[in-house]
């Protein structure tokens, strides 16, 4: 069923809460970076935004024996190591807190876009 509110917020509203998903990821891995063996992390944030686009307007299936290429999760593999560690660890601070940044400032820009539209929409109601 298509709701109309995230209709109107368009992908920005499936896209905050991956934004914030990714952002978590990365925080792990920054707080990780000294843990042996520990596997920097990250999310396919286009292929889980497609999903959540999906999920917002289904495909219908005329036959039974159709299949669903919905995952329910985001996907989320391992990143491989930019210089090896000799203990394991794939995190490497600098890479990690390059993602962060743009990541928040990927989320930002999404969260603006809402609250825009937020506004246009009070805007309309109220009439002021």
């Amino acid at each position: 069923m298509s709701n109309p509110i995230s209709n109107y917020l368009g992908v920005h509203a499936a896209a905050l809460p991956l934004r914030e998903q990714r952002m978590q990821l990365i925080a792990s891995n920054l707080s990780n970076a000294d843990t042996p063996n520990f596997k920097a992390k990250d999310l396919d944030f286009q292929a889980a935004l497609e999903q959540a686009a999906a999920r917002a307007a289904p495909l219908q299936a005329t036959h039974e024996q159709h299949l669903t290429l919905l995952d329910a999760s985001p996907r989320v593999f391992e990143r491989a190591g930019v210089q090896p560690s000799l203990d394991g660890n794939t995190v490497d601070a600098d890479t990690e807190r390059a993602a962060y940044g743009r990541a928040a400032l990927e989320y930002r820009a999404s969260l603006s876009f809402i609250e825009s539209k937020v506004r246009t929409m009070l805007t309309a109601i109220t009439g002021q």
